[in-house]
């Protein structure tokens, strides 16, 4: 009879032992989820940054490709205008 009241206090005792410990875990796993999250906003920011980035230097580089194009093309209206009034200036009709 003895036998039983230690047993009780032994697995009491274990239980006790064990509570903590998982406590401890679920603790340890809220820290870790708010670390996740910051590196996913973290990474998420970045992303978006580049994509901004990469954005901008292609509106750049059609905005800048378009403006040489018109600028050669009213180059060579100018040119052929010029030209053409000279042409008429001197042909007397």
């Amino acid at each position: 009879m003895k036998m039983r009241p230690h047993l009780s206090a032994i697995l009491l005792g274990a239980l006790l032992a064990c509570a903590p410990v998982s406590g401890w875990t679920q603790a340890n796993s809220a820290k870790q989820d708010l670390k996740n999250a910051g590196h996913e906003t973290k990474d998420a920011a970045k992303d978006t940054a580049h994509a901004t980035k990469k954005g901008t230097q292609k509106a750049y580089r059609s905005t800048k490709r378009g403006t040489k194009k018109a600028w050669k093309k009213s180059k060579n209206t100018v040119k052929g205008a010029a030209h053409g009034a000279k042409e008429g200036a001197k042909k007397p009709q």
